[in-house]
């Protein structure tokens, strides 16, 4: 322990903090423009720097280490304005579009600027004229708005395990681009997102849905349904100045009915109908012996990666379709069907947590020949603009529930929107399909927490299942390397893409606080453990839809409309 002063109060520290870290916990805000929690300070933006008695210069808090002894000015007239020398640089090309910019209002420079009352521009410079990538179907890419931080570019090479992009260029004309420069729909961007969670700009920014599905809800001969995913009603609260973590599903749904869709369905259901898949299959492999371990295939930045990165691979993977896509498989084929309703006067939405929801949507592989099962995908952010636009006041709404048949969940089909928890609710149906009984405790704790890798064996009637969990991509290089090499006492392996699963999807609300995503996970587990039914083979709605449409797990219309197959995916590089 060591002692350093502050602004003039004295604070104790620990060896290895930086001057940042210990004015985080103590409530102490620096401005940063680069820094990624938990990962090595680049000291690329300098907009952290700060004044060391001793030091001949400003030095950034970021990088450097805390010490006892050390005297520092947080907010010296010098910090303060070298600050602002830096901000107005940053503006000299930076487009004057912020009325336009769908990050107005919680673009950080915008902050930044308003903050050390940068009310004009200083300098000026020619710059070259940069051009909108849009080819990706989930993610646009503005070089115009970048700033050089460089968090996407780490974000995408240290966290996800990608390097999609990666700096390009020296000196003035350095940008963030691809390889060759080339779109992002043929590079190995997995559209995950995550570099739009970071980015402090509008330089990164979700491709948008809001104008056909407005059109659609204006269109009379349309029958505009739509669904959402588990993990939106414990995240869209953030947008409304709720506290994070409130799950606010039945004003969710009141909202959807307000915005004029017809019917409302919960993807959840469809996360119990895909545990009931996903549990029978991995039961069929270790019976007849297949491919083991099974990968899970709910997550569709995982299923490109693996498509793109180790298609030797891709006979791990589960055949089943993602939640979105099965519940969109039911719409336009099941829920049309009781209707009287022709598949393509149904237009399908979904509102997901996530950005690689907007390519999966795409595939060709999820359709029925004559159309997308799944019309268009708006992300939490997406959701929350359409309901500002329409003057729908959130928070004064009443519950209501969403639309039979497809909106019964249990509390297992919730908790998919936490890494461990598709994992979690498979074994407790896997457990009933083998023995025909219930775990006597279904939180399968050791499934949870925030490790990139948790591994467990769970004892079935007298079978060792060897399971294991990754959070965030790049941690299952390790597993993938592991079973080449001939591991075998695993038998189901779950991958989320981004860190901590969809409850930190790159669709969520923007945040640069870590305990935002914990008390969403906190939330989804505090639903299912109140939830009058916690096993996804016990949904009452679903067993309807086996015994009067489907048949039974595996069945050949299940196979037909809940399973997909995967290709080998090529890019040029």
């Amino acid at each position: 322990m060591a002692e350093i002063t502050i602004n003039d109060q004295v604070f104790p520290t620990k060896a290895g903090q930086t001057i940042l870290d210990v004015c985080e916990q103590n409530g102490i805000e620096i401005p940063t423009l680069c820094h990624i929690k938990d990962l090595l300070p680049s000291g690329a933006c300098r907009m952290c720097v700060v004044e060391v008695e001793g030091a001949p210069n400003l030095v950034p808090s970021c990088s450097y280490p805390a010490h006892d002894g050390l005297v520092i000015k947080t907010h010296s007239s010098r910090a303060l304005q070298s600050r602002k020398t830096i901000i107005e640089l940053l503006q000299t090309n930076h487009p004057d579009d912020c009325l336009y910019c769908v990050r107005s209002g919680s673009c950080d420079l915008q902050t930044l600027s308003q903050d050390y009352g940068v009310r004009q521009r200083r300098f000026s410079i020619h710059t070259p004229e940069q051009h909108l990538d849009v080819s990706s179907p989930a993610i646009e890419r503005d070089p115009a708005k970048c700033i050089l931080c460089g968090k996407c570019v780490r974000v995408c090479e240290e966290v996800m395990g990608v390097s999609a992009i990666d700096f390009a260029g020296r000196g003035s004309n350095a940008t963030v681009s691809t390889p060759f420069n080339m779109g992002l729909n043929v590079s190995n961007c997995i559209t995950c997102g995550q570099c739009i969670s970071v980015c402090p700009t509008g330089a990164l920014r979700e491709s948008s849905a809001l104008k056909p599905v407005t059109n659609a809800l204006k269109d009379p001969e349309k029958t505009v349904v739509v669904q959402h995913a588990p993990a939106v009603s414990v995240s869209l609260a953030e947008e409304f100045g709720l506290k994070p973590g409130t799950d606010v599903n039945g004003l969710l749904v009141a909202a959807f009915r307000r915005l004029g869709f017809k019917y409302v369905f919960d993807t959840s259901f469809s996360a119990d109908l895909t545990i009931m898949e996903e549990a029978s299959e991995l039961v069929h492999r270790v019976q007849n012996n297949g491919d083991l371990p099974m990968f899970t295939s709910c997550s569709p930045g995982w299923i490109k990666y693996m498509e793109q990165s180790h298609p030797d691979m891709l006979g791990h993977l589960s055949s089943c379709k993602s939640p979105q896509q099965m519940m969109g498989a039911l719409i336009k084929n099941v829920f049309a069907e009781s209707r009287g309703l022709a598949p393509k006067n149904i237009y399908s939405v979904s509102v997901m947590p996530c950005t690689a929801k907007k390519f999966e949507a795409q595939r060709p592989e999820m359709g029925n020949g004559a159309g997308p099962d799944i019309d268009a995908v708006l992300t939490t952010r997406e959701l929350a603009r359409l309901i500002r636009a329409h003057g729908i006041a959130f928070d004064k709404l009443k519950p209501e529930v969403a639309d039979a048949p497809f909106g019964e969940r249990s509390g297992a089909g919730k908790i998919f929107g936490s890494s461990g928890g598709v994992m979690e609710a498979a074994l407790r149906t896997a457990h009933f399909l083998i023995t025909g009984k219930e775990l006597d405790d279904p939180n399968l704790k050791m499934l949870r927490g925030s490790e990139g890798i948790r591994e467990a064996v769970v004892d079935v009637n007298g079978l060792p299942v060897g399971v294991a969990v990754v959070s965030g991509v790049k941690h299952a290089e390790q597993l993938i390397q592991e079973v080449r090499d001939g591991r075998k006492d695993l038998h189901l392996i779950e991958v989320m893409t981004c860190p901590g699963g969809c409850i930190n999807g790159g669709g969520q609300p923007l945040h640069h606080n870590p305990e935002r995503v914990k008390a969403r996970t906190a939330a989804l587990y505090k639903i299912d453990e109140g939830a009058p039914v916690r096993v996804s083979h016990a949904n009452n709605e679903v067993q309807e839809l086996y015994r009067d449409y489907l048949g039974e797990p595996l069945g050949e219309l299940s196979h037909r409309l809940l399973h997909t197959h995967y290709d080998i995916r090529e890019t040029p590089f």
